[in-house]
């Protein structure tokens, strides 16, 4: 669907340039915004690199780890059912902090790995291995839709990609969104647990 609103964008805008004889404007814009972005991909592998590189130090220095272990009552009441030291749990915690400090980049290998192992606990429950409600091949458990809709939600800290976009479009206070966006991500993070939690008790997530 994306594929199809960028491209009719696109065309439109082509075609209001050829029919309002600014074609060239279009054309000299479409080059200047191929430069920007370059640009711009360069600033944010700089940034994502230090932040990665921070949240790697972190790991090895064992305060990742640390801070899994502190988020266990968080972990325990989002997923009730998520039996106790599965390793999934652990992949869950390190996803939510990343995505706490404004890491979506250093959050996704953490995510991918908490659905794996999400999925192989599903399999576990259809094979009777592991407890907790029993769905059928190919349909995603509790855990698995709690998650990704928490993940959606993300709650931040520091919203790194929006400063790095504001520094690079020369804005006097890049970091002036930190709180609107802790704002609006305690919303929307607020708002996904009070959802799953109403759909869990009705057994539909």
């Amino acid at each position: 669907m994306l594929n199809y609103l960028w491209a009719g964008m696109l065309l439109a805008g082509i075609l209001y340039g050829a029919l309002t004889g600014r074609l060239e404007a279009v054309t000299n814009a479409a080059l200047e915004s191929s430069k920007e972005a370059v640009t711009l991909c360069i600033a944010m592998t700089g940034v994502m690199a230090f932040w990665s590189g921070l949240m790697e130090i972190a790991s090895k220095a064992g305060i990742v780890r640390m801070a899994a272990a502190k988020m266990r009552p968080l972990i325990r009441f989002l997923f009730p059912d998520l039996p106790e030291g599965h390793r999934a749990g652990e992949h869950i915690a390190v996803n939510f902090i990343a995505n706490f400090l404004g890491l979506g980049g250093a959050a996704t290998p953490a995510g991918l790995q908490a659905m794996e192992e999400l999925g192989k606990l599903e399999e576990d429950r259809r094979n009777g291995k592991a407890p907790g409600p029993v769905r059928k091949c190919g349909t995603a458990g509790n855990e698995m839709c709690t998650f990704l809709i928490i993940n959606i939600s993300s709650l931040q800290l520091i919203p790194v990609n929006v400063i790095a976009y504001r520094s690079q479009y020369g804005s006097a206070a890049p970091a002036a969104v930190i709180g609107a966006g802790i704002l609006a991500t305690a919303v929307s993070t607020g708002t996904a647990v009070v959802f799953c939690k109403l759909m869990g008790r009705r057994h539909v997530l």
